[in-house]
């Protein structure tokens, strides 16, 4: 078959389907899509599908182009006898499981801010079921009724071919325990330890946001302050950008897309690395020309790039790059001395191998102007420190910055602090974060009042998210 031309966009920080209300209502919406495209599939009706899509679709697929897809690659596989749901990321993009008479496919969809389909990607179905042959290994001792219980979680995401390495960090009651599996690079033999360095993906999303609450205790910013204060004038003259506060850059409401138009004009630009050679000239000259998605402040989008320029200006605020201003704030005073965006050669050697969905060995990935949106590594020691650090209150300026991200910013159809997604998992609520790459996948959720933190790291890109979840299950 030959491969299916689509409007593709490259995200991290993806979020599993976690009982969010607002999140149902957003994929009820994207059901609905697909029932009237599986009726205009059943007629061979190409015009009737591409009808239901919006202007972005459009621009990378004319009609003419989008017919001959459906009639040479599409309709050929027959009616679709089946759908299933596979995943609903970024509250935004379903994976649909599709059976049709003789082949079973996945289809990638979602919907534009008009509720038209902007994503429309089929694919071969990936059978994620399959396992290892013989059991990972594990620091597990399997002592107590909750080692057990993690250990029956753990192993339904490890045993995964596709999986390589995972560090557990568990706080309940005010005692920490930790979980390791598998290996740090596949065939080493050497479990991941509490001190091995993930990627940490979009978790790095709330360290930039805890900048933002720290400068705002400071007097030095507000969170109401417009974005073009902070910019050079030949970018701040756009209109579209004057109602874009900073607060909307950290709880996703600026109406800025996940990524600019003109993302793949670095140079060079390596796809398996993406934003390595983003620079902030490519940054302002987007701005300079972009229009938005939605009126700020009144549409959930998550955006990595929002994200990245909330901390490029923060940068300007502080007067130091993003890495500098997240050690001297945040990890210095918790003692978090591997949390870092570029390893050094002493602690390099701690850092994972790193593998893709299929399994396979994929580069790190390294960032420039959007290093604020995803680009730090950490361990389970830190993400812990850390998680304690946001569930302990003290008269400490940082303590105070953790305090105003935890403040709810917006509640329309998605519940956020700064950064902070607030998600319910058998009624209970947890300020969350996910992060994702190519090659890792993490999880980072806390209850204050329940005292319980849950942090995941692996250094495969399956999401790590139905295996967070199910840990809280247990310790709630």
């Amino acid at each position: 078959m030959k491969p299916i031309r689509s409007l593709v966009f490259i995200v991290f920080g993806l979020f599993a389907s976690l009982n969010m209300s607002a999140q149902n209502l957003r994929l009820q919406k994207t059901d609905s899509v697909l029932t009237l495209v599986k009726e205009h599939f059943k007629l061979k009706d190409a015009d009737g599908i591409y009808a239901l899509t919006g202007a972005n679709f459009r621009k990378a697929l004319s009609m003419a182009a989008f017919r001959d897809v459906c009639s040479e690659q599409l309709f050929p596989l027959g009616e679709i006898k089946k759908d299933s749901l596979l995943s609903f990321v970024n509250n935004k993009t379903a994976t649909y499981k599709l059976q049709f008479d003789a082949v079973t496919m996945q289809l990638l969809m979602n919907l534009d801010q008009d509720d038209k389909i902007e994503l429309f990607l089929f694919q071969p179905y990936k059978d994620e079921s399959a396992t290892k042959l013989e059991q990972v290994a594990t620091s597990n001792s399997l002592k107590s009724a909750i080692d057990k219980k993690i250990n029956a979680e753990a192993r339904k995401y490890i045993q995964k071919v596709n999986t390589v390495g995972l560090s557990i960090g568990i706080i309940k009651d005010g005692k920490v325990s930790t979980y390791n599996y598998g290996e740090t690079t596949r065939g080493n033999k050497r479990l991941p330890t509490t001190n091995t360095i993930f990627e940490i993906g979009s978790i790095t999303k709330t360290f930039t946001s805890t900048l933002l609450a720290y400068y705002v205790n400071e007097g030095k910013i507000s969170l109401t302050d417009p974005i073009t204060k902070f910019l050079p004038d030949s970018v701040a003259r756009n209109p579209e950008l004057k109602n874009i506060t900073l607060l909307n850059l950290s709880n996703h409401t600026s109406g800025l897309p996940s990524l600019p138009d003109n993302f793949s004009a670095q140079r060079p630009y390596n796809k398996l690395n993406p934003y390595k050679n983003y620079n902030k000239q490519l940054l302002f000259a987007y701005l300079k020309k972009c229009t938005l998605n939605s009126r700020p402040g009144e549409q959930y989008a998550y955006s990595n790039l929002a994200a990245g320029l909330l901390g490029t200006i923060l940068e300007q605020v502080g007067g130091k790059s993003f890495e500098q201003l997240v050690w001297e704030i945040i990890c210095s005073p918790l003692q978090m001395k591997s949390t870092v965006q570029h390893l050094t050669p002493m602690i390099s050697t701690r850092f994972t191998t790193v593998y893709d969905d299929n399994g396979q060995q994929t580069p790190a990935w390294d960032f420039d102007a959007l290093a604020p949106a995803g680009s730090l590594r950490s361990t389970v020691n830190d993400l812990l420190l850390y998680a304690k650090a946001n569930m302990t209150k003290s008269d400490s300026k940082l303590s105070k910055a953790f305090e105003l991200t935890h403040q709810i910013t917006f509640n329309t159809d998605t519940k956020l602090g700064l950064a902070w997604h607030i998600i319910e998992v058998n009624g209970v609520s947890y300020y969350f974060h996910n992060g994702g790459t190519y090659g890792s996948s993490s999880f980072l959720a806390y209850n204050i009042e329940k005292n319980i933190a849950v942090i995941i790291l692996s250094n495969a890109s399956p999401s790590t998210d139905v295996l967070g979840v199910s840990i809280l299950k247990q310790l709630q």
